[in-house]
């Protein structure tokens, strides 16, 4: 009785330690996974917010003069008076 009880604690402790062991393995491939998609957020902040910053400055500056002028000369083919505007043909 007592030779089968020191086997059965034994048996017991060896799951006990392999299903331990197991469920550490697994939560640390389960944090490793973690650990990376935070580092992609957080480039995807860092994106966003200079992006953002961009979007900012070009905001301030929507109505000054070079804007508005910059914007007419690209988008509606606008020249101030008197101007010559040359068009390189290539060859």
């Amino acid at each position: 009785m007592k030779k089968s009880r020191k086997i059965l604690i034994k048996l017991l402790f060896i799951i006990l330690s392999v299903y331990a062991i197991f469920t550490i393995l697994n939560q640390q491939e389960t944090l490793n996974q973690y650990a990376k998609n935070k580092k992609e957020l957080l480039a995807q902040i860092e994106e966003q917010n200079e992006y953002k910053e961009e979007l900012t400055s070009k905001k301030d500056n929507i109505n000054s003069l070079e804007f508005i002028e910059q914007s007419a000369r690209e988008y509606l083919d606008m020249y101030l008076p008197n101007e010559k505007v040359y068009i390189d043909q290539g060859r």
